[in-house]
Parts: C-alpha cells; structure tokens; sequence
C-alpha cells in the first residue's frame, strides 16, 4: 500500500534534528515553475522534501531565461534544473553581475539538439549528419514552409537559437517555435502512425527517448565561445554554427543569501542530484501517465525513499 505524505513526514521527523531546522527562517523559500514536465515535477519533489523538513515553500511561474535576474536579486530562492545548451547564457550573465551560486551538478548529463525519430532516417539515409539533413531539406518541406524543410524548435523563452544556426550553416530550412513541450511530443506522436519524417527539437533526459527510439543530428561540434566569437565554428562571420554541448551539464542555483537564511533547507539542496533515469521519470509521470505534477511528485517520493532519505538525513 502506497504510503501517505502523513508517513512519510513522520518517518523524517525521526531522522531530522529540531535543532537544525530550528535556525531556518519561516520565510517561504520560493521555488520556480517553468514549461517543461521534468523541472516541474523535480521542483515540487524537492520542495515537499523541504516541507518535509518544516520549510515554507512557496511556487512561482516563472519566465525560464529571466529566473536568473530573479534568483539573484533574491525575488526567488533556487533553481533545480540549470540545462547548460539553454541556459548556461543567462545563468552565466547573472553569476557576473553578483548574487546567485552554483550549487552544484546533478548526476545527470544533458544534451539538447534538432533530432529525429528513426523512421525519418528511412526518407533521410545519410543522417544524423547535417549537411545530410539539409541535403534531404525537402522531405521536410510542408504547406507552411514552401519549398524549405521544416524544423519545429522549442519555445521561444527557450532561446534554442535554431534560426541563427539555420543562417550561420546556411541550411534550407525555415525554423517554427512550439507553444510548449506538448506541442513537440504532439507532433512526433502525429507523424508516427504515417512514419512522417520530421525533425524537432528535444531533449535528453526525458521520457521521448523511451518511446520513441531516435537520434540527434550531428552538428560541427560545440566549442566554448560559439555563442559568443565568430571566429569561433565553421563560418567566421556567425555565431551559432555549432551544435549545443553533447554531454552538458545540469545544474542547481540559488540565491546567495539561501544558505544564511534557510541553512538547513542550503544543506539538503547541496546533497540533492538526480540522475537521467530519475529525470525521465519524473516527466513519464506527467507526460505519460498523466498525472498531476504535485501527485507525480508524490508518487516519486513514495517509489524513491531509499534515493531521497540519505539527502536529509
């Protein structure tokens, strides 16, 4: 039988000091919400863990690229999911200008990039290459883009570059931003009874990779300073000609007043990591499974004690 939060709590009061959590301020912690199932679910994992703990925890929706500015002036107190391909930019923006600290990587290793469900390679046989794709633009070609390919990235606060790096290699194809990540899995979902090929933007971890078996394509390779210097990729005059990082990083981010503040609440986010499978997992529950994220969150805990219960103790 699936044991009750009630327990659960129970079972941390045991293990938990008073003492330690006597120091933390009552203040609620205010963790963000952004627009994608994994960040959702993880946050409130971790924020019933601190509740658990006897925090406050307050939940914001928040714009994914701006939480930064909002961490660093302590408006927000943390970030759970700090993906290097998207975010490192802003991340790294607000690091400079002071407030916000690196808390530290998951276990996980990321990777973010135009890829495709292996039924495409059947239409498109020298992939996962891009000058291949672009070679096969045509097979991606719909009403909406003409006589160029269609690539449908991410949402536009995702900031995934695909129409510069589509200019920078001067590839045919014209970029379409998804209104979220539903709308990515939507679309691989609709062209795989017709085994349509398509191209999209996606994500590892995540659930996708479980159902539909599938490939990133293969960009030059990602060199520090492709975002930032010309010189820097295949084409001096652009920025963007690379592929994102093959094996990012996953972060955590926390305003630097957090562990003054919340020391207990600082100490437990620090030992807090998650692997690729746990990830998936999380977003399995939502996108999949179709629960709720504050029961999915739940469920996780409850199938997970034996991960989670060392991070408190």
């Amino acid at each position: 039988m699936k044991r009750t939060q009630t327990a659960i709590l129970a079972g941390l009061t045991a293990l938990t000091p008073f003492a330690a959590l006597a120091e933390d301020s009552s203040d609620p912690i205010v963790i963000p919400i952004h627009n994608w199932s994994s960040q959702i679910v993880m946050s409130n994992v971790v924020g019933q863990i601190l509740e658990m703990q006897g925090a406050n925890v307050e939940y914001v929706t928040t714009d994914s690229q701006a939480v930064y500015e909002s961490i660093r002036l302590g408006d927000v107190t943390l970030e759970m999911e700090v993906w290097e391909g998207a975010f490192g930019a802003s991340f790294r923006a607000a690091q400079e200008k002071g407030g916000i600290v690196d808390v530290g990587d998951h276990d996980a290793v990321t990777r973010e990039d135009w890829w495709y469900p292996m039924w495409t390679k059947e239409a498109c046989p020298g992939l996962p290459s891009w000058e291949a794709l672009n070679d096969c633009a045509e097979v991606f070609a719909t009403v909406e883009t003409g006589d160029k390919g269609r690539y449908l990235d991410g949402p536009v606060d995702w900031l995934k570059h695909g129409k510069e790096r589509v200019e920078a290699l001067d590839m045919n194809f014209t970029v379409i931003n998804a209104g979220s990540a539903a709308a990515l899995w939507a679309t691989i979902g609709a062209a795989e009874a017709e085994k349509k090929p398509i191209v999209v933007f996606n994500w590892t971890p995540n659930f996708a990779e479980a159902v539909w078996p599938g490939e990133f394509v293969e960009f030059p390779e990602w060199e520090d300073g492709c975002d930032t210097d010309p010189a820097v990729g295949p084409n001096p005059d652009a920025l963007y000609d690379c592929g994102n990082p093959a094996d990012g990083y996953l972060k955590k981010a926390a305003w630097e007043g957090m562990e003054e503040k919340w020391p207990a609440a600082y100490a437990t986010l620090e030992k807090i990591s998650f692997t690729n499978p746990q990830i998936a997992q999380m977003a399995k529950l939502v996108d999949v499974e179709e629960l709720e994220p504050e029961e999915a969150a739940a469920e996780w805990l409850d199938a997970n004690e034996d991960v989670w219960s060392g991070w408190i103790n």
